[in-house]
């Protein structure tokens, strides 16, 4: 473990090491970490170190510390990614999945835009796009309803990208760029709460007669390409009780 070419910081790694395994379910609630001390000979790195790592695990929120006892892993849904977190997982594991999660429910159409989105694609209202949507789950249930609004042109040089089942050779921004030699240059996203509409909990697959009483994440990414066209417009709706978290290390 200790060994594995790595740029983070030692107390990272080991954060991140158990992170994975808590967030896949391979270390269920309950679970006892390691101790400091087994930490530190485990990983080769100081006492201080691995106590760091722990209490980076604490701070997001995915153990906790019991006095006497050792740091025990909690019970909680994963948090949803952002459309531009998920690009940049796809461009590295050729997946959009997160820790732990699947997807289904694929389904795809060409329709005719609505006027959010094409406002967003800088098309004409009702001009045709591609409306592919996705259902991620993990072991706690929905994580986010996904739908992805792609200028129907790009279909003609895709056709699986109109088509009802996972993509095959990348993400669908993956597979534009290479067929149309134009990488994504940037994004643009948004994320704000919204109160449960009748639309949203069909989509989140609730009861409509007992839905939650507090508001959701919901989260757009427009993705645009070194030639300045928008090639996808995706929004991502969080499922009831789901948050957002990203986290970055903070130079002195």
């Amino acid at each position: 473990m200790a060994g594995q070419a790595d740029n983070r910081a030692p107390y990272a790694r080991i954060a991140t090491h158990y992170a994975e395994l808590i967030v896949s379910g391979e270390l269920q609630p309950g679970t006892l970490l390691p101790s400091i001390k087994n930490l530190s000979e485990q990983w080769s790195v100081s006492t201080a170190t691995a106590e760091k790592a722990l209490r980076k695990l604490r701070n997001d929120g995915l153990v906790r510390g019991i006095h006497g006892i050792g740091t025990e892993v909690l019970d909680q849904p994963s948090p949803m990614s952002s459309g531009s977190q998920r690009q940049d997982r796809g461009r590295r594991t050729g997946s959009s999945w997160g820790d732990g999660e699947r997807s289904d429910s694929h389904q795809a159409a060409v329709v005719p835009a609505p006027a959010d989105v094409a406002q967003a694609l800088d098309i004409q209202p009702g001009a045709e796009v591609v409306r592919r949507s996705r259902v991620y789950r993990d072991r706690h249930g929905i994580v986010a309803h996904s739908t992805s609004w792609i200028p129907a042109r790009y279909a003609t040089l895709i056709p699986q990208l109109a088509t009802s089942e996972r993509l095959t050779g990348g993400t669908s921004l993956q597979l534009i760029a290479e067929a149309t030699g134009h990488p994504i240059s940037h994004r643009v996203d948004t994320a704000s709460a919204s109160l449960l509409t009748a639309e949203y909990a069909q989509l989140l697959e609730l009861d409509p007669d007992n839905l939650p009483a507090e508001p959701v994440v919901v989260m757009t990414a427009k993705f645009v390409d070194n030639n300045g066209n928008v090639v996808e417009y995706g929004v991502d709706l969080g499922g009831p009780g789901r948050t957002w978290r990203t986290a970055s290390e903070v130079s002195a």
